[in-house]
């Protein structure tokens, strides 16, 4: 098992569910350790840089519009296997596919919106993560 970090960001949704608390919860039962925690708006030039692999596709501005309802926020959490085991504790991205006692398959939408009105983005893998959290966090607002 590795030790990594990895980056998850509570979308829009929620927050206006008012759910971040109980998400939050579920991470550290989990045993993870938070590193990072911050409140942010995300600007049109962070999100294509993070949205780079869909910003050219035609629903992409329905993606931008909804990441920018709210504020998100962005966590770094830190743990044995830690990538793996969040998006496992997540679900999968298209919450009507989530089964219940998964994060998404518990508080995710269950109509058309249900693969970006997911609750959480989670980094897929190591250099992803890696990527994610430098953009996201400055080297400073990491802690050991």
């Amino acid at each position: 098992m590795a030790r990594e970090t990895t980056l998850i960001l509570f979308k829009p949704d929620a927050i206006q569910k008012q759910i971040v608390g109980t998400v939050l919860e579920r991470f550290e039962k989990a045993g993870f350790r938070i590193r990072g925690l911050k409140m942010m708006s995300l600007t049109d030039e962070l999100l294509n840089e993070h949205y780079a692999h869909i910003a050219k596709l035609p629903f992409f501005p329905d993606v931008q519009a909804f990441m920018q309802e709210t504020p998100v926020i962005a966590l770094a959490l830190e743990g044995e296997d830690v990538i793996t085991k969040v998006r496992d504790l997540l679900g999968p991205t298209d919450s009507t596919q989530a089964e219940a006692g998964t994060i998404r398959g518990d508080f995710g939408f269950k109509d058309g919106d249900a693969k970006m009105r997911n609750v959480c983005h989670a980094s897929d893998g190591p250099e992803a993560a890696a990527a994610e959290l430098k953009r996201f966090f400055a080297d400073d607002e990491l802690f050991a």
